[in-house]
Order: structure tokens, then sequence, then C-alpha cells
């Protein structure tokens, strides 16, 4: 979908109720209604270039989902749900789909893919990347040190890291500004903040993980340093998971240096 506030309302509509599983027809013929407010198979058919034999068979469908209600007068008068009650209703539906498919997808996951993964994994993408830190984040049991680029430390990450702390985990970051210390530690007032390993606006970097001291991650922005780091595709991450794992060994040692450093200082 184009991202120019200025696309059509009625494309956009169209092509996002195709998204979630109308026809073609069906979703031109909900539009024309949405638009109209009520009318016959005509009425639809020369406001939706559905073919008036074809507005029907949508009509079925649409019927079928809870979209359209029908008065049985001659001729047959149709009317749309609003438009707060259709998104709520493919929203619910959604949910269900995606419960559906979390627990399908669990149970068919191995025991060896829940307990570890070995190597050294590529993720692409901000997005990607963001959720496969929440994820493990979410596994943490005793501590996460995160070092990142301050625009990446987002709202879902630093509710992340306070549902970490208060299971009792320990949470050291690095690499964000006094002001954002400042926020982080209302919503995570036992986070323990540590000096940069570099300065971050120098560099590539985006950010660097370690959890438990077993599972690490490092991401960059693949653009270099004039990469915008709310360019959803502009980062790329690397992560292993073991105490064996090669990246793993490398972070590990870093990261043990600069926090023995800090607590010598």
């Amino acid at each position: 979908m184009s991202n120019n506030p200025d696309e059509d309302p009625q494309s956009v509509a169209i092509q996002q109720l195709e998204r979630f599983g109308l026809s073609a027809y069906a979703a031109r013929t909900f539009v024309a209604l949405a638009s109209l407010g009520t009318g016959t198979a005509r009425d639809v058919s020369q406001v939706s270039e559905v073919p008036r034999t074809r507005v029907y068979d949508a009509i079925d469908e649409l019927h079928d989902r809870g979209l359209v209600d029908v008065l049985q007068s001659s001729p047959k008068q149709f009317w749309a749900i609003s438009a707060e009650t259709a998104s709520r209703t493919f929203e619910h539906e959604l949910q269900h789909r995606t419960e559906l498919l979390r627990t399908a997808l669990t149970e068919l996951e191995s025991l060896e893919q829940r307990s570890e993964q070995r190597g050294v994994w590529t993720v692409n993408g901000q997005t990607p990347v963001t959720e496969r830190v929440l994820e493990f984040f979410a596994s943490a049991e005793e501590e996460i040190v995160y070092m990142t680029v301050e625009d990446l430390l987002t709202e879902d990450l630093i509710e992340g890291l306070a549902e970490a702390a208060k299971r009792g985990v320990s949470i050291k970051l690095a690499g964000v500004s006094t002001d954002v210390q400042e926020r982080i530690q209302d919503d995570i007032p036992g986070a323990t903040m540590f000096e940069s390993l570099w300065v971050w606006s120098d560099t590539s970097a985006g950010r660097l993980m370690m959890v438990d001291g077993r599972k690490t991650l490092v991401s960059a922005l693949v653009n270099g340093t004039d990469a915008s780091p709310t360019d959803p595709r502009s980062e790329t991450a690397i992560w292993g998971e073991g105490d064996a794992n090669s990246l793993v060994v490398v972070l590990k040692a870093i990261f043990t240096w600069q926090l023995d450093a800090e607590n010598q200082t």
C-alpha cells in the first residue's frame, strides 16, 4: 500500500478488505454500500463497477461474514455495518487467526529450536530486529546488557525491559542521553547505566545486546552513518546463542571488560 496521504480512500479500503480475505467484488460492494448507506443491487452496481448479476454473490459473501444486513423488500435493500463495527470485526478475526497461528507454530517447534539455535543467524529490517530483541528480553532470567543508538530505543523496548525488571532481571544500559536515562530510570528504577564502548554517532552501529551471558545480538545501520534509524529497511543484525557460540564468546568478553572497567572507576 502506498504511503501517499492523498491516496483515494476508496482504493485503500478495497485493497485492505481484499487483504482480509474478501473477494474483489465483495470488497467493492461493501465500499459502495458504505458510501451509499443503503442500496439495491442496481444502486451498488452503478457506483462500484460490479456487474449487477455478481452483486448478489458479493452480498451473500458479505452477509455470511456479518458485514451486511438484508431487507427482504422488493427489490431487496442492503445495508453495510458501520466503519467502526467493521473494523472491530476484522480486528477480532485477525486476533483469532493470530492465536491459532501462534498455537499451531508453537506445537510445531522442535525441542532444539526452543532451547538453542546453533551458529550465527541474520535478521534484516528494523521491525524484525526489534521483534527478535523483544523476544530475547522476554526470555531473560538473570541479566540484560543493552547498548543502542537512542532512536532505536522505542517505547515497546522500554516496556519490554521494564517487564523483565519486574521479573527480577538485572538491566544494564548504555548509549542513551541523560534525558533518556532519566526517563528510563522512572520506568525501570533499578536499571544501571554505563558508558558506551564508542561514540555511537561516529559509527553505523545500531545495537549490541547480551542476555544471561549466553545470548547475544549486534546490529548495524546498513547504509552507514547516513542511514536513518527510522527507516525500517536500514538495519541488519546477527545473533547467536549458547555458551560456546563464537558471537556470544566475543561479545561476552567485550561486555565483561567494559562493565569491569566501569566498576573500577
